[in-house]
């Protein structure tokens, strides 16, 4: 049994709070938007190399306590370290044992992307054994067919890919990109990742769904990256994007086509003009705020 604690908190303060919380004796701690779920809330993205000014105005914090702790003390302990002269307003909780491994496991249900490619965690049975079923457990790596931003680029992959093209997967994640192109019948897949951990997650995801060796490649984005690949999809955030834009494009071949997400639709023109010297990219497809963004490499078809 622990004990879930919700307290107010400013802005200004809720860092500050959760690190006190902790060293009171929380077991965790998380900052949430207290607006969340009515009109007032306030959606947060976080890019790399970007940090935001300040948390939501109206923050709450949660910590999770042993049940044994002395909870008045421990509250109070936090709030003294923060220069607080009372506890802030807060509700209490009671988490009881659970089979968190099952919990976890419901909440993560087969994707539909169409009718030809589905997305099915392990513990699951594919809904249509008939289409191209991608096995994919949630993990370290970003990349479940959960997120609009990779629906978006499946849904692309699923128009794009033609017998033997070749694919980059730049920022690959969990690899589910490079591993549906392989699916669908792409002849050579080149995933890469800052995140070795995400190098190594794609890998074993595509050994784990039968994609043969000589098929993809995973790699650190560390390394030197050359040649060019009929079809290039990169599902990283807005400034990755744009700081990378000459790298990714350079990647297009003559007559290929790139497609481009993680971009939220008032952040479009952005990237668009960051590509505009080598690729004129378009609005492809919106879905839940995010958009893919797309276009050709000028000169003849290649795939």
């Amino acid at each position: 049994m622990w004990l879930s604690v919700t307290l107010a908190a400013e802005a200004v303060r809720a860092e500050a709070l959760s690190e006190a919380l902790m060293e009171a004796g929380a077991l965790s701690v998380s900052i949430e938007d207290a607006d969340a779920g009515t009109p007032e809330e306030k959606p947060q993205f976080g890019e790399p190399g970007h940090i935001n000014d300040r948390l939501w105005d109206h923050s709450k914090v949660i910590a999770l306590f042993d049940k044994q702790i002395d909870l008045a003390a421990a509250l109070a302990k936090a709030a003294g370290a923060v220069g607080l002269d009372a506890v802030p307003e807060f509700t209490i909780e009671e988490i009881k044992e659970q089979n968190w491994v099952q919990l976890t496991q419901s909440q993560f249900e087969p994707i539909h992307i169409d009718d030809r490619l589905w997305i099915v965690p392990s513990w699951h049975d594919a809904p249509n054994q008939d289409a191209i079923n991608i096995e994919m457990d949630p993990g370290m790596a970003f990349g479940t067919g959960s997120h609009p931003t990779t629906r978006l680029c499946l849904q692309w992959l699923l128009d794009a890919i033609t017998p033997g093209a070749t694919v980059l997967d730049y920022g690959c994640g969990s690899g589910i990109l490079g591993i549906a192109a392989a699916k669908l019948g792409a002849g050579k897949v080149l995933g890469v990742d800052i995140d070795e951990h995400a190098v190594t997650a794609s890998r074993a995801n595509a050994e784990r769904n039968g994609i043969a060796a000589n098929r993809t490649e995973w790699l650190s984005s560390a390394q030197q990256l050359a040649g060019q690949y009929d079809l290039v999809v990169a599902n990283i955030l807005t400034n990755p994007l744009c700081v990378l834009a000459p790298g990714i494009a350079a990647h297009v071949a003559p007559g290929g086509r790139l497609a481009l997400s993680g971009v939220l639709a008032e952040q479009a023109e952005q990237v668009i003009a960051a590509y505009a010297p080598w690729i004129a990219l378009r609005v492809g497809a919106e879905h839940e705020g995010w958009i893919r963004l797309e276009g050709a490499m000028q000169g003849s078809t290649a795939c």
